[in-house]
This record gives structure tokens, sequence and C-alpha cells, in this order.
């Protein structure tokens, strides 16, 4: 049986390809290479949609909220660390369309700022979705009940189908579009594997 966890780490394993793609894009940064700027409009997409509409979603408004409701604090550890964490995800998505703005008016002034935005978001999202899958998630299991599990499940159908029906499926295809794009055509990617350009 999925359980509301399972779902919940599955869309990881989504946003974990658009970090690979992230964290590539600041390499080709400091390699002094361009960044296509329709690729940096679909990160902000994608982060700001998938990846705060949805998956955060879920879990401030569903996940977390049954948790206190089964005893576990509002503050402190997880739920008040992870939802200062959702917080500081926000502002650094907030950061990378500004950096993105900046880059597509002058690539030379602006690639600074985006390569630092694209770094801390690269370092952010494994460190917070270690804390999720080893923390949140098990003591999730253990709290909820196979009933609780359904109700989850069904409200995270509702906050998918109220982004646009098909959202989830599309924006983990863009995902993988972007890592086929970005990081299996890095020259860094190429060397090792022995592919030629």
């Amino acid at each position: 049986m999925l359980r509301a966890t399972d779902s919940l780490e599955q869309e990881h394993r989504t946003i974990e390809k658009i970090v690979r793609v992230i964290g590539v894009l600041a390499d080709e940064l400091a390699e002094n290479r361009e960044i296509d700027g329709d690729i940096l409009r679909d990160l902000c997409r994608f982060l700001r949609v998938y990846g705060h509409q949805c998956h955060h979603g879920k879990e401030e408004s569903s996940l977390f909220p049954m948790l206190e409701s089964h005893g576990v604090p509002e503050e402190g550890c997880p739920l008040g660390a992870l939802r200062h964490e959702h917080e500081r995800s926000r502002a650094l998505t907030q950061e990378l369309v500004q950096a993105s703005a900046e880059y597509a008016t002058n690539r030379h002034d602006g690639s600074s700022a985006l390569s630092e935005v694209l770094r801390n978001i690269a370092q952010f999202y494994p460190a917070h979705i270690w804390k999720e899958e080893y923390l949140l998630f098990p003591m999730a299991r253990k709290v909820l009940s196979e009933e609780d599990d359904q109700r989850l499940l069904k409200e995270f159908k509702s906050i998918e189908s109220d982004i646009f029906s098909y959202a989830h499926e599309s924006y983990g295809q863009l995902a993988t579009e972007l890592e086929d794009r970005v990081v299996k055509a890095s020259p860094k990617m190429r060397a090792r594997t022995g592919r030629v350009a």
C-alpha cells in the first residue's frame, strides 16, 4: 500500500533531478559558459510550482497539521525546523528569479550573483531532503494510521488538481527533460562518459 510519505519521497527524487541541473549550471557559470534563459525560466517555474505549491504545500497544509493532531509539537524539531527551511527555500527561489532577471539583462555582471544563488540552492536541498526522509517520514510512519495515510493521499491529489490537471506529471516530465538537456549534455559528463558533443 502506498503511504503518504512514499508519495513525498517520490517527489524528492524529482526535485533531486532539478538539484543536479542546478549544480551543473553553477559549474557552467564557473567555466564562463552562458546559461540559456529558457532553462533558468523553467527552473524558477519548477521550484515555485512543484517545489513550493505542490510538495511543500502538501507538507504544510496536510502532513504537518495531521502530525500535530497526533501530538507532534508544532515548534522545534522536526516540524518547526522544516517550516523554517521551507521559508528559506522560498527566499532562495525568489533570489533565483531576481538573479536570473539580472543575468538576462547583463550576463557579465549578473553571472556572479546567479552562480551564488545556484550554489546555495544546490547545497540547501540535499540536507533538507535528508531531514525529511530520515527524521520526519519515519516518525510519520509510526504516528499515522492507515486511515490517516489514505486521507492524506486524497488531500495530496486535491492539492495537485488545484494547481492544474496533470501538473504533477508535467513538472515531473520537465525535471527529466531538464536533466537530459543540461546534466547529460554538460562537458564534464561528456568527458566522464567519453561522449563527443
